[in-house]
């Protein structure tokens, strides 16, 4: 099905005492750019996320934020560091003593240097890591749920829009395609009345020759020929309303082809010398211009 390339998805998960919560936003990007953010000391479990996100994400700038609360008393190590707190409290004392103060050193003073205590956590165990990547990949496979689901209704949004401008360019190209035929005759036509206009001025009254005439005429219809560019113009229309029936990522396909159907519809604005051609082309050239701008935001 059709993904935007923008998308937002949370998940939760609960194993015993740990909590993990996964946070999935993405924008628009050329390639896929996966950035993941975690607690420390879980940077062992970041290529096993990036993994499962990569089966579901395969373009598009993408940020998940990983975060974990721990209510298990294995997974903390408070440290004492005895010979710091030792010092400390010794020249406590003398300050005490030579200011002649009546605090007693407690605990509440000691305390609170950082240097004396220190909270970290625990290197986890073999069976604890495992039960960590549990949750978490129940938690991504939530956020990536509900991010999917988001791409997911995005892109059928897109794909309508982007239908309804196909149909517009349609529309124009038969415009274009019912007046190809007429151009060789409308200038046959101007050429005549040029002609016409010159042996006039000139004081002249000589037939025109027909055969010098058809020549010109058929040398131009061939130099402003558009019948190919039409046809593989309408070729890439006809695939590219295929392509947003798939399944697969598009995205990269769609931009070559709107990058291939930009190349012909300027052919045909340079080849036909026509004003009625050449308004159809300034309207197809819009179409396609916002076509390509929602085309850059698809998988």
């Amino acid at each position: 099905m059709l993904r935007s390339m923008t998308g937002y998805g949370r998940g939760e998960s609960t194993a015993g005492d740990r909590r993990f919560t996964v946070e999935i936003k993405s924008v628009n990007h050329r390639y896929n750019d996966i950035t993941i953010k975690m607690p420390r000391g879980f940077a062992e479990f970041e290529d096993s996320v990036k993994k499962q996100l990569m089966k579901e994400v395969s373009r598009g700038k993408t940020d998940v934020y990983i975060s974990y609360e721990s209510f298990a008393k294995n997974d903390v190590l408070v440290t004492f560091n005895e010979p710091v707190a030792d010092a400390l409290a010794q020249q406590l004392k003398v300050m005490k003593e030579r200011y002649n103060t009546y605090d007693d050193v407690s605990l509440n003073v000691l305390t609170r240097f950082s240097e004396i205590l220190a909270v970290e956590r625990a290197a986890f165990g073999q069976e604890t890591k495992e039960l960590i990547l549990a949750g978490i990949t129940e938690a991504v496979g939530a956020a990536l749920a509900m991010f999917i689901n988001m791409r997911e209704t995005e892109g059928a949004s897109l794909r309508d829009d982007l239908n309804a401008k196909l149909a517009s360019a349609t529309a124009r190209l038969e415009d274009v395609k019912e007046r190809a035929p007429l151009v060789a005759a409308a200038y046959r036509e101007k050429l005549i009345a040029r002609i016409s206009e010159l042996m006039q001025n000139a004081g002249l009254e000589l037939p025109v020759d027909e055969a010098k005439l058809l020549t010109e005429v058929m040398f131009y219809a061939d130099k402003a020929c558009i019948d190919e560019e039409i046809t593989r113009f309408a070729s890439h229309i006809s695939q590219m309303g295929k392509m947003l029936r798939e399944k697969d990522a598009v995205g990269r396909k769609l931009d070559f082809l709107a990058q291939e159907m930009n190349r012909e519809i300027n052919t045909i604005g340079s080849k036909a010398n026509d004003i009625t051609i050449s308004a159809a082309v300034v309207d197809l050239k819009s179409d396609l211009e916002k076509i390509r701008e929602q085309i850059q935001n698809i998988e």
